[in-house]
């Protein structure tokens, strides 16, 4: 290949991640809404591109879970119902156990005193600022990270995608947000002590925890308590 058509390569790989990258923004931010159908020509037009880097950006998100494709209707921003819920927070359990097992093992006890500190400050800006919990930095991210296995955390990230507008919505709940610190704190003073078996129980209450949040948060029957023959909102769970 010439260093001409290297170049040209390398230009077209870089303008479909920047498109992919921010059509994912525009997802997770929730400029998109769940269920919105995406307009292609709109799309191409707001963002100064042509309509082929935003399809294949597109088939990433729908390879991510982000995005689903209906036959002859087009792209829409994907929808969850509660087993949907349910079976992602069964397959973020599966991984996030490992990782805390991993941790145990492999983090420094300096690697761990930063993240506690990293939850002394994300508890002083809730405090500050904005009850709900911060986006950035993640906590279970950088938990994840501290295990040491790559391939774990890609598995960990693709979830953790799609369940962010769940998260994001829940944590907009103060209540759960400050629970969920507290917890946080709990589990890092077990991995501190090296107590695998206190720290995947507290991981995994705090999963269970998280999730019944989520699902109440997005509506979905059987969070916090409702039934889950409660048919108050007039919708199936595929209207999600």
């Amino acid at each position: 290949m010439s260093e001409y058509s290297q170049k040209r390569l390398l230009s077209r790989n870089t303008f479909s991640e920047a498109t992919e990258s921010v059509l994912r923004d525009m997802v997770l931010g929730g400029s998109l809404q769940p269920g919105e159908r995406l307009n292609e020509v709109s799309l191409a037009s707001s963002l100064g591109i042509s309509r082929g880097p935003l399809r294949e950006a597109i088939q990433r998100l729908v390879s991510e879970g982000l995005l689903t494709v209906i036959s002859h209707r087009g792209a829409f921003v994907r929808t969850f119902s509660r087993p949907e819920i349910v079976e992602l927070y069964e397959l973020r359990g599966a991984l996030e156990l490992h990782a805390v097992r991993l941790a145990c093992a492999r983090a420094t006890d300096a690697e761990l005193e930063d993240l506690e500190t990293m939850l002394a400050d994300t508890a002083d800006r809730m405090r500050d600022t904005d009850p709900a919990y911060p986006q950035e930095p993640d906590f279970h991210l950088r938990l994840v990270l501290l295990a040491g296995n790559q391939a774990l955390m890609r598995s960990a990230l693709e979830v953790q995608r799609q369940l962010s507008l769940a998260r994001s919505m829940s944590a907009q709940r103060p209540t759960r947000a400050r629970a969920a610190v507290v917890e946080h704190g709990d589990l890092v003073a077990m991995l501190r002590r090296r107590d695998v078996e206190e720290a995947t129980a507290l991981m995994t209450r705090h999963l269970d925890h998280s999730m019944d949040s989520a699902i109440a948060a997005l509506g979905l029957p059987g969070g916090d308590g409702k039934p889950e023959g409660d048919t108050r909102q007039n919708r199936s769970e595929n209207d999600i």
